[in-house]
């Protein structure tokens, strides 16, 4: 059975209590944004690469590759480091402490000093980021017919762009950023996260959007679902 998993944010803990609830034999595929936000970054990915679970990118994966990176650069080189980015404004401080590369003084970043081990990991994990497809197409069908495909945005319209050089760009942008549901004359049975939904997994007859807000308890939502393609199942569990 396949199980697919919501974004996870950083909350290593919520999700080994999802995982005790699933199958022992469940395939996990992962819809993206393991990272960010939370404060176990670090341990989530360790679990999706030491486990082989199926994983897509999400655009938090995407920023983590970009800034990541150079933040390695700044270290390395004993640059201060920037601490103005799209990443770090959305969660990726919080990531970089769960590697132990930064601490916070007085509200701000600073480098962790001789973390050179912590910093290879990181890097090493910023490698395998960078090699996550963008869709993972299972090899079963959904009842409808249509082929089952996960993403972390909705790509079920642009399905017909993905082998298009011309147009691939637009197409990884909508699979990592695009928030507009899929049209019902689509091609496939898409399951994806990103966008977080009020009402627990979102079941329709050619989508399913997993993302319950795993790291918003705050605001209300605050669980972290898996929708199992096979049964229809759907497990939660609070953050």
């Amino acid at each position: 059975m396949h199980y697919i998993i919501g974004d996870v944010h950083g909350h290593y803990e919520t999700l080994m209590q999802l995982v005790s609830k699933l199958p022992n034999d469940a395939k996990l595929v992962f819809v993206g944004d393991l990272i960010d936000r939370g404060s176990q970054s670090a341990e989530v990915v360790k679990f999706v690469r030491e486990g082989g679970h199926g994983c897509v990118m999400g655009n938090h994966e995407q920023l983590m590759d970009t800034f990541g990176s150079s933040f390695a650069v700044f270290v390395e080189q004993n640059e201060p480091v920037k601490t103005h980015s799209n990443w770090y404004s959305n969660g990726g401080i919080a990531t970089l402490k769960s590697y132990g590369l930064v601490t916070l003084e007085e509200g701000k970043p600073v480098a962790t000093l001789n973390a050179k081990e912590k910093l290879a990991q990181f890097k090493d994990d910023i490698r395998w980021i960078r090699k996550l497809p963008l869709y993972i197409e299972l090899d079963i069908a959904h009842p409808s017919g249509k082929p089952v495909v996960i993403s972390h945005a909705p790509v079920a319209t642009v399905w017909g762009l993905r082998y298009s050089d011309a147009m691939y760009k637009t197409f990884l942008d909508m699979a990592l950023w695009n928030r507009r549901e899929p049209d019902e004359d689509t091609k496939i049975f898409n399951i994806f996260g990103h966008t977080v939904t009020p009402y627990g997994v979102e079941i329709k007859s050619h989508y399913v959007n997993v993302d319950t807000g795993c790291y918003m308890a705050r605001s209300g939502y605050g669980m972290l679902s898996a929708y199992c393609v096979e049964s229809g199942e759907v497990v939660s569990v609070k953050s």
